[in-house]
């Protein structure tokens, strides 16, 4: 019986083996098909001075579409354009101010004319300020959301009516951080409002023939997640702070907070999550680049609030005054 009963496990697992095995080739396989005229297509990007923005607009440059590179900084303008084809347009872009937003969308629906715009893809985006919930102020919040998330609902809206015409694609580059919240600060909570307005937008815009896609990265090695930048600026709060919240946090958690997470420095793996956002026939909706989104924060994220709770004040510097 025990003979039997194994081979019949045997057999089960071996089954499922050749069903997953087959089910891996064929999604390889849809999904490695592209879309034509790549030459004929513009793709808006946003926060192409450096990091991910940057590859990726001089990687589909190299591809063979026609780009446009939102710079925030004259010397990312022209950098780029050194490196760059004449296909690539790198243009002056500030996803806080309106005003800025609105003179791209100008330039641009001039640029594609009749055939729309293919994508745009929001990755305009800044990590600081960040820190305790109470070493901050609304404005701190206010000036990240400004660029992390009304910038893209911004510049989203600015070109949706392009998108539309072209039925083309809108790729929102959120946050595995868009899924769990292990730190204070406005960056989680402006990287949530990307995964929804992301969400909302996708099941308005599917009967117009648009695919709307989220990218979730990790923790990668960009301006964005400098260890030095982002020890400066939590010194820089802690400066500030009421010498009463200093005593009941201690020198002690200045000291112990860690930012030199495991940063990946391959951005590539990001960028092919882009690329193919933007030139598959059949992209996927969502894409989590980097190894710690796939088996650390996603896997955290589904687990129940008690579990992730006791995991994360586990490994978090606590305060002087802390009562767990």
């Amino acid at each position: 019986n025990c003979l039997l009963l194994c081979k019949e496990i045997k057999t089960m697992f071996l089954y499922i083996l050749g069903l997953v095995t087959v089910w891996y080739l064929y999604r390889w396989y849809k999904e490695s098909k592209r879309v034509p005229n790549k030459g004929s297509k513009y793709v808006y990007i946003t926060g192409c001075d450096s990091g991910f923005g940057n590859n990726l607009a001089k990687h589909l440059d190299k591809l063979g579409f026609c780009v446009i590179a939102g710079c925030y900084t004259e010397k990312g303008e022209t950098e780029l354009k050194k490196v760059s084809s004449e296909r690539l347009t790198a243009i002056s872009l500030d996803v806080a101010k309106s005003e800025s937003v609105k003179k791209v969308a100008a330039f641009i629906k001039t640029l594609v004319g009749e055939k729309g715009l293919w994508a745009v893809v929001n990755n305009a985006g800044v990590a600081t300020p960040s820190g305790p919930v109470d070493w901050l102020t609304i404005d701190d919040y206010k000036s990240m959301l400004a660029v992390n998330l009304n910038g893209v609902i911004d510049v989203t809206l600015s070109v949706l009516p392009l998108i539309k015409k072209a039925r083309g694609r809108v790729v929102n580059v959120a946050s595995v951080f868009g899924r769990i919240s292990p730190f204070g600060g406005p960056y989680c909570v402006s990287k949530y409002g990307v995964e929804s307005f992301n969400d909302s937008l996708r099941l308005n815009m599917a009967p117009f023939g648009v695919k709307v896609l989220c990218i979730e990265p990790g923790f990668f090695k960009t301006s964005v997640t400098d260890t030095v930048m982002l020890k400066n600026q939590f010194k820089g709060l802690w400066d500030r702070l009421p010498q009463d919240m200093k005593d009941d946090y201690g020198q002690t958690f200045l000291e112990t907070s860690e930012f030199n997470q495991l940063r990946d420095s391959d951005l590539m793996k990001v960028v092919h999550c882009m690329e193919h956002a933007i030139a598959s026939i059949y992209p996927r909706y969502r894409y989590s680049p980097g190894w710690d989104a796939k088996f650390l924060w996603l896997p955290i994220s589904y687990m129940p609030t008690w579990i992730s709770d006791r995991f994360f004040l586990r490994y978090s510097p606590k305060p002087k005054v802390s009562m767990i």
